[in-house]
């Protein structure tokens, strides 16, 4: 008897970083992989702030799998990283030369349609050597099971595949992880939400305003009183011939500020201090958005069930702590073990232990310590009570504090470029908001530049310039009260309250003579961040393959 469906040894599902790290090091191993990606194109559905990192201490980097990448798909190395303290038209910058060099090979800014899109012509070269390949535009929807074991997966365009591996490295929105029951939207607070404008530059002129000689860029990070007391900052990288200028942000104090994540964004876009790199210059490429796990509370311990691998976020692998900000590299560190895993187990002899080596090889690694570090999971409840929130901002507002702030000097600095520190900063508007503002009043000196003379896009401009090939709904509002999901319309990067050409918005209607507050839903300008999927009652799923926003830049 022949089985009726479809078998490879391996499949792996999402092109990115993470899924090409898997897949490249599978095939070196010779066993016949298949890569579904539900993008027209790799890269197209993906978004990343922009910087990609070589660990010296990694067992696997994207330039040991592909040693061409940086010559033919990055932007450029970045060697600058600075971190801007803003209190109205004060500013104080510290340099996180350390940090940002610490444990670090190399480090270069990208574009992830430009990247991955690369990435996928090698992987596809690699697997079908071993009688696989790599296929776009399908979408798989969910795990294949045979007596309540996962056999494989299955897909709206393709019957369903078997698979002796499955590598989930599709994104933080994973299908299958959610399948598996490995991870869920439960807490808004486990999430950052991200959203990110790539604008045109002439590279001589970036070289020019940035003080740039020669090839190495600079990254600028931005925290302080800009963005309406909300917890998270923004960010600016420089690539090759454009900015990635965006902000990221604690998804539960987005939605409890019910701050609006596009005027956030041109919050940062029109502050004085940008002013001296855009000179009243502004021409956006793209506006994009995602969400982006904190793994210090959602990175699993033990990111495997039966043949299914998660990697990358996935797995909540995205290190976001205070200005160490990093997550591709830890998705092909992940790709790389996944593949080594299941090469060992099979040598072994029982390819079903390979989750088991997976969990094992992510610890002794240290990859779990780097991703949720015990210091934080040791002083998380009393950092972040409120007893201790209400004392320490007590505390830092005061003059006593003023004191202490300069009487700390260069040590302020110095705790920015800890490593140590760093992976015990706690989530509070301490950390985000309350001593940025302060440094910057004690330590900063006025801004040299001027406000407001850049207009941003609106948000229906915004929009209206992304590539969209609509589908089927693949959203449906289950509790469309406005208490149940209301928070929506200021959430969702691409609504507004008062604005009736996003995803989400609100409305009273008048039914027998009572007014209801209810929220509507439209699919069609969705960008898949998934950010509804937390913070209303909806049913979320990806579109089909090949359906939905098409990101250019990524």
């Amino acid at each position: 008897m022949t089985d009726e469906h479809e078998h490879y040894e391996a499949v792996v599902v999402g092109a990115g970083p993470g899924g090409a790290a898997a897949a490249a090091a599978l095939a070196r191993q010779g066993v016949e992989t298949l890569v579904l990606e539900r993008g027209v194109d790799a890269g197209s559905k993906n978004v990343s702030g922009g910087l990609i990192y070589a660990e010296e201490s990694a067992p696997y980097t994207i330039d040991d799998l592909f040693p061409a990448i940086r010559e033919e798909a990055t932007e450029r190395p970045i060697d600058e990283y600075l971190i801007h303290n803003i209190a109205g038209d004060k500013v104080k910058t510290f340099d996180l030369d350390r940090i940002h060099h610490h444990d670090t090979d190399w480090c270069d800014a990208v574009l992830r349609r430009r990247m991955d899109s690369w990435l996928a012509e090698r992987v596809h070269e690699l697997t079908r050597e071993t009688g696989g390949g790599l296929l776009t535009e399908v979408r798989v929807n969910g795990l294949l099971r045979e007596d309540g074991e996962i056999v494989g997966v299955t897909c709206d365009e393709l019957d369903p595949i078997k698979a002796d591996l499955i590598v989930a490295a599709d994104g933080v929105n994973s299908e299958l992880a959610r399948d598996a029951g490995l991870m869920n939207w439960d807490e808004p607070e486990d999430w950052f939400q991200g959203v990110k404008a790539v604008v045109e530059m002439e590279p001589e002129v970036i070289d020019e305003r940035f003080g740039l000689d020669g090839e190495p860029g600079a990254a600028h990070l931005f925290s302080g009183d800009l963005f309406e007391g909300v917890r998270g900052g923004g960010f600016l990288y420089t690539n090759t011939d454009s900015l990635s200028i965006g902000t990221v942000f604690h998804l539960d104090s987005l939605a409890a500020e019910r701050a609006e994540p596009h005027e956030l964004l041109n919050a940062l876009l029109t502050h004085p201090l940008l002013d001296q790199w855009l000179q009243g210059e502004y021409e956006e490429r793209e506006y994009s958005a995602k969400l982006v796990p904190d793994s210090k509370k959602v990175a699993h311990p033990s990111p495997h069930r039966g043949r299914l691998l998660l990697v990358g976020d996935a797995a909540g692998q995205m290190q976001a702590q205070g200005p160490i900000i990093k997550g591709m590299n830890h998705a092909v560190t992940a790709g790389g073990l996944a593949a080594e895993a299941y090469a060992d187990a099979k040598t072994r002899g029982d390819p079903t232990k390979a989750g088991e080596l997976y969990e094992r090889k992510l610890n002794s690694e240290g990859v779990m310590d780097q991703l949720r570090p015990t210091r934080y999971r040791a002083t998380r409840s009393i950092a972040e009570s409120d007893v201790v929130t209400g004392v320490g901002s007590t505390l830092i507002n005061s003059p006593v504090g003023a004191l202490g702030m300069k009487a700390l000097g260069g040590a302020a600095e110095r705790a920015f470029n800890s490593p140590f520190l760093l992976g015990m900063v706690p989530d509070s508007s301490i950390s985000y908001v309350e001593i940025p503002i302060r440094i910057a009043e004690v330590l900063g000196e006025p801004i040299e530049g001027e406000g407001d003379t850049i207009e941003p896009p609106k948000l229906a401009d915004r929009i209206g310039d992304l590539t969209y090939d609509v589908g089927d709904p693949h959203i449906e509002l289950l509790d469309d009260s406005y208490a149940a999901s209301g928070t929506a319309v200021t959430a969702c990067p691409v609504s507004a309250e008062g604005f009736g050409g996003g995803c989400y918005r609100d409305e009273r209607v008048q039914t027998n003579g009572e007014e209801k507050h209810l929220v509507s839903l439209d699919t069609q300008p969705c960008i898949e961040c998934g950010t509804c999927a937390v913070v209303a009652d909806t049913d979320w799923d990806h579109p089909s393959g090949g359906k939905g926003v098409e990101y250019k830049q990524g």
